[in-house]
């Protein structure tokens, strides 16, 4: 038994495999701007985010990463790029898929830019009412 103790505290957990502030994309799951609003809102919290996919997700990904920039919220800092092997379900055997990881930070003006949409939303719940 003091084995299995010692075993497990020596046990050290992978820091990368568990980020607070990774997003996994899904093409199939949430619509694109959820993935755009949750990003903003990682970034917020943790001034960078990383957005991650596999596969066909990987469009969905850049495509997020390209909203954000073009809206002078976030600039890039890495992107990686590498093959996972996965288990096909279907078939029962391991395939390759494509992987993408894109850490964004926030840029220098992010805190005024969100601001100034927060009041604008503000300001169109307002008239509407």
């Amino acid at each position: 038994m003091e084995e299995v103790t010692e075993g497990i505290n020596n046990l050290s957990v992978n820091a990368d495999s568990y980020k607070k502030n990774r997003i996994q994309v899904s093409n199939t799951k949430k619509p694109l701007f959820f993935y755009v609003n949750l990003a903003k809102r990682y970034m917020q919290q943790h001034n960078e985010v990383e957005l991650s996919a596999l596969g066909m997700a990987i469009a969905t990904v850049v495509t997020i990463a390209e909203i954000l920039k073009n809206n002078g919220l976030a600039v890039e800092r890495k992107i990686m790029t590498s093959m996972v092997d996965v288990k096909d379900e279907s078939r029962g055997r391991p395939m390759q898929k494509a992987k993408i990881e894109i850490l964004l930070g926030k840029t220098e003006n992010f805190d005024e830019l969100m601001a100034a949409a927060t009041e604008r939303d503000a300001e169109d719940g307002e008239e509407q009412t």
